[in-house]
Parts: C-alpha cells; sequence; structure tokens
C-alpha cells in the first residue's frame, strides 16, 4: 500500500467504511476490487491493533485503579 495510512482510529475506520461501500455498490474491475481488498484488510489489522492497544491502556488503568487504597 503505497497511500500514507491515517492515524487515528477514527479516520481508518472511516477509511474503511469508504472501501466496503464501493466493493458492495459497484461492479468493479477484478484487479481495482482487489486492491481495494487489500487495502480494506490492511485498514482493518490497524483498527484491531488500535482497539487490542485501547483494551490494554483500559485495563492497566482498571488494575491501577484496583491497587489504589482509598483512605477516609
Amino acid at each position: 500500500m503505497t497511500e500514507t495510512q491515517p492515524t487515528s482510529y477514527e479516520a481508518a475506520f472511516s477509511a474503511l467504511q469508504e472501501i466496503i461501500t464501493k466493493l458492495e455498490n459497484s461492479e468493479l474491475p477484478l484487479e481495482e476490487a482487489l486492491k481495494l481488498y487489500e487495502q480494506g484488510k490492511n485498514l482493518s489489522d490497524q483498527c484491531a491493533k488500535m482497539l487490542e492497544e485501547a483494551q490494554l491502556r483500559v485495563s492497566k488503568i482498571g488494575e491501577s485503579d484496583e491497587n489504589t487504597v482509598i483512605e477516609e
């Protein structure tokens, strides 16, 4: 993929949605459809990685909250 990848989850997900719409709503030549599919797969992987990283951050925050003693 020669294009720069989106840097935020929202941008990557939006680009992925556009690709899905193009693939679903048009009769593309095979080569163009394959390129779009490849771009979509890369964006999907990128989104999954971002979500996994966010989940790990939330888990770490939750763990640190559990270890914090609340003094009254």
